[in-house]
């Protein structure tokens, strides 16, 4: 990613505020997005493996490394019952 992302612990998400607008313009992006989360899924829940989620909330972008629990059409949930919205997420490696 070519702008800067802040890392931050899985444990102050639930402070952050999340604005309702997509991040992503493109819509082929926003497919992608869907398809990279459905395999970080299947690799957290089968391998427990950790991806980094790129975000943004209503103050900065930021990134986190942890491993995702479940995906719905509008969040990723986390560990601990710790949530991401989707349209917050700009890229999932």
């Amino acid at each position: 990613m070519e702008a800067t992302f802040d890392l931050i612990d899985k444990e102050v998400i639930p402070t952050l505020n999340f604005p309702k607008d997509e991040v992503l313009v493109d819509k082929e992006a926003i497919s992608s997005r869907k398809n990279d989360l459905d395999r970080a899924l299947s690799l957290g829940n089968l391998e427990h493996v950790k991806i980094k989620i790129y975000f943004e909330d209503d103050a900065s972008k930021r990134m986190v490394e942890t491993t995702i629990w479940g995906v719905t059409d509008e969040r990723v949930i986390l560990k601990q019952g710790v949530v991401i919205p989707v349209n917050r997420i700009h890229k999932i490696v």
